[in-house]
């Protein structure tokens, strides 16, 4: 999968967990104290981001940090 094409189906999936948790793009940013504009950023798939950054997200909209990696290629 070409890099571009993986950050972008990464951030939609982690948006689709986000709006599934409730959680607005601040409301995770404070939880994992990452800027909503770097939240943002991840979301469409603008910027690349540490493991570590992935642990803390997933911890934060209560999600295994397998299931933001299950993109549908269909």
């Amino acid at each position: 999968m070409i890099d571009d094409v993986f950050l972008k189906e990464f951030g939609l999936r982690l948006k689709m967990f986000r709006i599934k948790s409730g959680l607005t793009q601040a409301e995770l940013g404070e939880l994992t104290d990452i800027s909503e504009h770097r939240i943002s950023d991840i979301e469409n798939g603008k910027c690349n981001l540490t493991l570590k950054t992935v642990n803390r997200i997933s911890n934060a909209i209560n999600v295994q940090v397998h299931k933001l990696f299950i993109f549908d290629n269909s």
